[in-house]
């Protein structure tokens, strides 16, 4: 085994308090569930996954230190990101949130499959792009590194732990928000949610274009 079972544990521990505060990921997904439901929201599981696993792995490659030492990089990223949330939130601002009785009737499998591929985008691009997640890999990671072994085992190991929780985290969320929109069931308050996660979304953005390196 690559890492030690009390190092995974505490690994494991330590990520799923981390992860489990809600931030930009949480509010685009959890959004994404209220107007969507669960049957294409679970594609953000997958989107998140994949946006956990880039920013450990660039983090792992040396981007993420660059990330921390180098001014230019770090607000290149942080206006990516940032802008990137901004255009979600004013999106779902001014989208309609159908009933999941209209949902359900009129929903083609065409339709639910782009949708799906459109939602799985919108949850990799809003983890990855977040810098300071990188660097966060880059500070967190090397705490669980055992000397004694070899690298790459552990560090593949502990990524891919941080990534199942991710998505077993965000999945819990999305279950959550979808029995709450099963028992809401009116197109007029998943209006106000969606608009809510909207205004949420361009909020964190703009906090994001705040946050410095430190």
């Amino acid at each position: 085994m690559p890492v030690s079972f009390e190092t995974l544990l505490a690994f494991a521990m330590a990520s799923f308090l981390l992860i489990i505060i809600p931030g930009p990921t949480v509010i685009t997904v959890v959004t994404q569930a209220f107007v969507h439901g669960r049957r294409v929201a679970l594609a953000s599981v997958l989107g998140v996954g994949l946006g956990d696993l880039g920013a450990a792995t660039l983090s792992v490659i040396g981007v993420g230190a660059l990330l921390a030492t180098s001014a230019a990089v770090f607000t290149a990223v942080k206006w990516l990101g940032a802008g990137y949330l901004i255009y979600l939130g004013i999106r779902m601002w001014r989208s309609r949130a159908p009933s999941p009785a209209f949902d359900a009737v009129h929903d083609t499998p065409s339709d639910a499959s782009s949708s799906r591929l459109r939602l799985m985008r919108e949850a990799f691009l809003v983890t990855l792009f977040n810098p300071k997640g990188i660097i966060f890999f880059v500070a967190f990671l090397p705490q669980f590194i055992e000397t004694s072994r070899a690298f790459a085992p552990q560090a593949a190991m502990l990524v891919a732990t941080f990534v199942l929780i991710a998505m077993a985290n965000i999945y819990g969320y999305i279950l959550l928000a979808n029995r709450a929109r099963d028992a809401i069931a009116r197109p007029g308050v998943l209006r106000v949610i969606t608009r809510s996660g909207g205004a949420m979304l361009v909020m964190a953005g703009v906090t994001t274009l705040l946050t410095n390196r430190a």
